[in-house]
């Protein structure tokens, strides 16, 4: 068969995974997002407790594999009476990981803004946290697009890793196909630039948002 004729004949299967890929880096990075707006805040502005909790938190899911911590969540819990079905365990193995350094990237973002607006803020009558909210956040989350966009990019290409636990998504459907007509160079290239065409997609729709989102007079070269 030629590859066209294996693109066609394996495009649907191909795309039913592709929505589940899609789903998994859509919950994981909007997810993560969240989670890591609360480590970062924990760990720059909170007592000393929660500082310490949210670092420690950040360094053990950075500094362990996303394998590891999947086979943790899918293989390793039932033996304390935790079942997850392998969807869940993936989502919440790409959301955890993915909350932990996007804590880091907003982190960078907070310390890239001068201390004297947040002194500012609190010499107008501010609290800690409003000062935070209103004025620290907003222009750390506008500077911390470039780094969201390579946490989108790579929780796309590290869902593929799921289907090691038996998510159906894009890369089960293809090693499954691939199984069926043993023609695995073609099949597994197909994935390949389905992802590529995904990967080029995102980077421009999120280029565009940053270009729309830029805070005016931090740019110092146009791209």
């Amino acid at each position: 068969m030629s590859l066209l004729q294996i693109a066609i004949t394996s495009l649907p299967k191909l795309l039913n995974g592709l929505i589940v890929t899609l789903y998994m880096t859509a919950i994981a990075s909007t997810v993560g997002l969240l989670l890591g707006i609360i480590l970062c805040l924990g760990r720059v502005y909170a007592n000393k407790f929660l500082s310490i909790l949210s670092t420690g938190f950040i360094e053990l899911i950075r500094g362990t594999p996303m394998l590891v911590q999947l086979f943790i969540l899918y293989y390793g819990l039932p033996a304390y009476g935790v079942r997850l079905t392998p969807l869940a365990a993936a989502l919440i193995g790409f959301c955890i990981n993915s909350g932990a350094y996007q804590a880091e990237y907003i982190r960078g973002a907070i310390q890239s803004i001068g201390i004297g607006q947040y002194k500012a803020a609190l010499s107008i009558g501010m609290t800690k946290w409003q000062a935070v909210r209103l004025i620290i956040l907003p222009q750390a989350l506008r500077r911390v697009i470039p780094s969201w966009t390579n946490e989108f990019i790579y929780l796309l290409k590290y869902t593929s890793m799921a289907y090691i636990i038996g998510a159906p998504e894009m890369m089960a459907q293809a090693k499954f196909i691939a199984s069926r007509n043993f023609q695995f160079f073609e099949v597994y290239l197909v994935t390949a630039l389905i992802y590529l065409s995904i990967v080029w997609l995102a980077t421009a729709l999120l280029s565009a948002l940053e270009k729309k989102l830029r805070i005016p007079g931090t740019v110092v070269y146009e791209r």
